[in-house]
This record gives structure tokens, C-alpha cells and sequence, in this order.
């Protein structure tokens, strides 16, 4: 999902308002018309919800955002009427009432949209083919995990019998081992190494599609001029972004990604806090591991290198932790920034 930062007239509401409150097998709705206020229950599907609107007038419906409402949104708008869709981190009204039920979520989504859309602090979804790419990457992800869990497990298992297996790539690990492993374990651990080989074939196959999509891609080739970015990373700030436009300064994207501080400022009390961890996890993640590849040795030289070097020689408590927070703070502004202007990227630009 995608917050909004650009602040939107109040625009008069249509005479019929709608309130959807969504589960995964019906969806409550609450038609506001005038004062009156009357529900109705329909099936979460496709067909149920093209008869219940398309009959309608152009309305006015609000959703509560979640993993129905992408499909749900596309699907109302298309029928041309007006979605809002809610975010639920901001609507307290809803996530916080303790007489919480279907009907009464419907009505106050349905009161709220015909008040003043901007107490639902609408977002905006994203493109079906961004939400299409994030959703290869995330199974990439997880697929990634369920590697690393296996290999952990195999290396937990041999410890207490006295046995380390060797240090190697994850995708190397079963031809290391097979070879290496001794023939007491190979009971234990033929099974986890049948269990990987087919995990590294769809992780490949994977990492292929990924690489031939971001190369084809002139904005997330723009993006893999910078060292450390590569096709999963790039691919994936593209779809989470979709839109650069919509940011008005480069840098509210590092706090769109959870990559600035919380804050908790009271009267003459402003204590310095932890990243907000908001947005997108594997995409700061990713930002996270790119900031790791350009601070490391060898790494070329670069503006970004210098800034968070300098900030870890400062020492102090995690400061390498801090340093690497900043550096892909930084890179996401970064990439934004080369997104929307289509520059050449220049490592040492702003260095004297």
C-alpha cells in the first residue's frame, strides 16, 4: 500500500455512501443514503460484488486497507466508483472500539467517508503489476528463509556429536556437504539435503526471472548504477514505490520505508529513538544489506562510503549498527532521487 503526501480537497460526497467491512468470506456493507442507514451482508467474491454494485449509482465506498482490498479496489473503481481506502494504523475510532463488530465498523467507515474523507487518512494501493512483482519477490524471500532454516538446522543437529560443518555458500552447501560430511551423520542429514536441492533450482530460477525483469526495466537500471544495488533490490524499490511522484522531497521516502527515527517529543523531553521499522521489511532489508556491501573493504570508494565510515569511527555504543542504519537511509533518498531526475549517478558527488 501506498500512504498519500500530497493533501487533497474535500470533495462533497455522492448521495449514497458506502462502509465495506471485509473478512475473507463476506464483506458487511453499510449504505449511508440521506440519514438513512441500512446494511446488507454479500459473499467476498468477485461475482457477489459485481451484483451488489453494479446496479448502484456512482457511490462512494470506504474500505478498510488489508489483503482483500487491492483486488477489491480495482475491481469497485473499474464499475466507476469513488474508493477510499482507509488506513488502519491511523483509524483509532475502529482498531481501538471495544464494542467492535462487523456492522458497527461498516457504519462508522460509511459516516466517516461522507464527513471528511481525510479522517480515514486515505492510501493509495498500487499498481496490479507492482503488487505482481513484489509478490515474486516475497516468494523469492521466503524460499531464501526456508534455505537458511534448513541449513541452520543441519548445522544445529551435528554440533552435539562433535562435527562443524564447513563455511560455504548456501548454494554450494549441499555438494560441500555431501562430499565432506561424515558417514555416522549421513542418516541425519541426507534428508535436509534432499529437502535444498530443489529450494537452489526454484531460488535460481528465480534470481533469473528477477534479473531478466530488472535489466529490461530502465527505472530499475537506473537504479543499479549505484554499487551494492542489484536486480533485487532495484526491482523491488521500484514496486514498492510504484509511483516516485507522489513523494514531493526524496527524502520522506527513508521515512515511508521505516528508515527514520520514531519520535516521542513532550514539552523539553525529545529522546533519540529507534527507526520507526514502518513500510516496507524486505525492501528495508534489502537497503540494509546493500549498506553492509558498500561499507565493506574493498568496497569502491564513494560519498556514501566516506559518510558512514566517518560516522563509525565516532565509536560509541553499535555505532557500525548506526552507520549502516544511515548509509541505507541514505540510499533509498538516494534512489529516489536518481529515479525522478534520471541523472547519472556520480559516487563521489558533494565530496571535496
Amino acid at each position: 500500500m501506498k500512504n498519500s503526501s500530497k493533501k487533497a480537497a474535500v470533495v462533497a460526497a455522492p448521495q449514497l455512501v458506502i462502509g465495506m467491512d471485509v473478512s475473507n468470506k463476506k464483506s458487511m456493507l453499510a449504505l449511508l443514503e440521506g440519514d438513512e442507514m441500512r446494511f446488507t451482508t454479500i459473499s467476498n467474491s468477485r461475482d457477489a460484488l459485481r451484483l451488489q454494485f453494479s446496479g448502484l449509482p456512482a457511490s462512494r465506498v470506504a474500505i478498510e486497507a488489508g489483503t482483500h482490498s487491492p483486488w477489491l479496489c480495482r475491481e469497485l473503481k473499474a464499475m466507476g466508483h469513488e474508493v477510499l481506502v482507509a488506513n488502519p494504523r491511523k483509524l483509532a475510532m475502529i482498531t481501538q472500539n471495544h464494542q467492535k463488530s462487523d456492522q458497527r465498523d461498516a457504519e462508522l467507515l460509511a459516516r466517516l467517508a461522507k464527513a471528511d474523507p481525510r479522517l480515514l487518512c486515505p492510501i493509495q494501493h498500487r499498481s496490479e503489476q507492482a503488487q505482481k512483482t513484489r509478490a515474486l519477490i516475497k516468494v523469492r524471500d521466503q524460499l531464501v528463509q526456508a534455505r537458511t532454516g534448513l541449513i541452520n538446522c543441519a548445522r544445529g543437529i551435528v554440533k552435539p556429536f562433535g562435527f562443524v560443518l564447513p563455511g560455504c555458500d548456501s548454494s554450494g552447501f549441499v555438494a560441500r556437504v555431501s562430499k565432506e560430511m561424515d558417514v555416522s551423520m549421513a542418516s541425519m542429514l541426507t534428508p535436509i539435503l534432499k529437502a535444498l536441492e530443489p529450494l537452489n533450482a526454484q531460488i535460481a530460477e528465480l534470481d533469473r526471472v528477477v534479473k531478466s525483469r530488472a535489466e529490461s526495466n530502465r527505472d530499475a537500471r537506473c537504479l543499479m548504477q549505484v554499487y551494492g544495488v542489484g536486480a533485487i533490490t532495484a526491482l523491488s524499490f521500484v514496486a514498492t514505490i510504484d509511483d516516485p511522484e507522489r513523494f514531493r522531497k526524496s527524502r520522506d521516502v527513508a521515512a515511508y520505508l521505516g528508515l527514520t527515527p520514531s519520535r516521542n517529543q513532550s514539552g523539553e523531553q525529545d529522546p533519540q529513538m529507534h527507526i520507526s521499522k514502518h513500510g516496507d521489511e524486505t525492501l528495508r532489508r534489502l537497503l540494509v544489506t546493500c549498506a553492509h556491501c558498500i561499507l565493506r573493504k574493498g568496497a569502491p570508494d564513494s560519498a556514501l562510503k566516506r559518510f558512514g565510515l566517518r560516522l563509525a569511527s565516532r565509536g560509541g555504543k553499535a555505532a557500525k549498527k548506526k552507520a549502516v542504519v544511515a548509509v541505507a537511509r541514505k540510499l533509498a533518498v538516494l534512489l529516489h532521487r536518481l529515479w525522478v531526475t534520471g541523472e547519472v549517478y556520480e559516487p563521489l558527488r558533494g565530496c571535496k
